[in-house]
């Protein structure tokens, strides 16, 4: 259910709104819109709406929300979501580009591929301290070792970081050093997981899951939010098909499902969608044709060593070339790359 406040409305309105519906067995989630603000009503077990709500001081209308996904949907929040961390905006009418390698492998390979993708128009530093692996014998990433090498890349480039969490233990070390958290796919449906970071006050990125729909993803994202934490970016990266020539299947549909479902911005992953760095340029244009608001992008200073990953990695150059080509792009539909102050 959505109560529609008048945007003037004063604190001791919203309170006494609020006390009625907790009465009732609704929880509250207070969301400032552009044009409204509302409190998301969810979680009862009796649907009924209050009879004196609607003539409360402050109450404009009462709705009730059809989707599955309450906070998520645009029936809450009709204008978009602008989630900024550091050097990072993503939604809002611009283009953000968040890169690097999969997994820190060292200091110096962090380094060096965080100066190139700042070089070459990136706001965000990408990387995995922490890896989940298909196979229990394959690099699991450097652990804590790796979130100190990141702090020192954004220390040195100014660059926000996005590294990822796997275990609902791990997430308040890992948000010492993430200015956004990110959950894999993998773990798209990891409930205590997604509890636990919708706990924090920082940013989450979600991926869409290996074989999820676009309403289970939608609905991992209302965990997070139901939590308290409204600060999520979707992440298309391609589901599994019955395509072999290709790492993943890059659901394009998907995207412009969720821009027209959901309030929350969202953003591509053409290299893990194509498996090759050769596809991540067409993929990347596909995506923002598509609606995405960003790119997260596989940057490796060489590829052919690198531990995780390498064969869908771009090299610096290559990075250089996709952006290039990106922002030709972005005017024709009416968007900017972001730049977000870093010189």
């Amino acid at each position: 259910m959505i109560v529609v406040m008048d945007l003037e409305v004063g604190e001791k309105e919203l309170q006494a709104v609020e006390r009625v519906l907790h009465e009732y067995g609704y929880s509250c989630h207070l969301i400032r819109g552009e044009k409204r603000l509302v409190i998301g009503a969810v979680g009862a077990k009796q649907t009924e709406v209050p009879p004196a709500l609607e003539t409360m001081p402050g109450v404009e209308k009462v709705l009730q929300v059809m989707q599955p996904f309450k906070l998520v949907s645009r029936e809450v929040k009709p204008d978009d979501t602008v989630v900024e961390a550091g050097t990072l905006r993503v939604g809002g009418g611009v283009v953000s580009v968040l890169a690097g390698p999969c997994a820190v492998e060292s200091r110096t390979q962090l380094l060096d591929a965080a100066r190139a993708v700042k070089a070459f128009g990136a706001t965000a530093l990408r990387g995995g301290a922490f890896k989940p692996r298909t196979s229990p014998y394959a690099f699991q990433g450097l652990l804590e070792e790796g979130l100190v090498y990141l702090q020192e890349a954004r220390e040195k480039t100014g660059l926000a970081v996005v590294t990822e969490v796997i275990n609902p233990v791990d997430v308040e070390l890992v948000a010492e050093t993430a200015d956004v958290v990110q959950i894999g796919a993998r773990n798209m449906q990891n409930f205590p997981l997604l509890k636990e970071v919708g706990q924090l006050r920082k940013p989450v990125l979600l991926k869409r899951g290996l074989s999820a729909t676009v309403e289970e993803w939608l609905m991992a994202a209302e965990y997070i939010m139901s939590e308290g934490n409204y600060q999520v970016i979707l992440c298309e990266r391609g589901i599994r098909t019955f395509e072999t020539y290709t790492r993943n299947t890059l659901d394009v549909s998907a995207i412009v499902l969720a821009k027209q479902l959901s309030h929350l911005p969202v953003i591509a992953d053409p290299s893990h969608a194509g498996g090759h760095w050769r596809l991540v340029k067409p993929l990347a244009l596909a995506s923002l044709a598509a609606g995405a608001d960003g790119l997260i992008v596989e940057v490796h200073p060489d590829p052919a060593r690198a531990l995780c990953d390498g064969k869908q990695s771009l090299t610096p150059e290559h990075f250089a070339e996709l952006m290039v080509y990106v922002e030709k792009f972005l005017p024709v539909l009416g968007k900017k790359l972001w730049h977000g102050g870093v010189k």
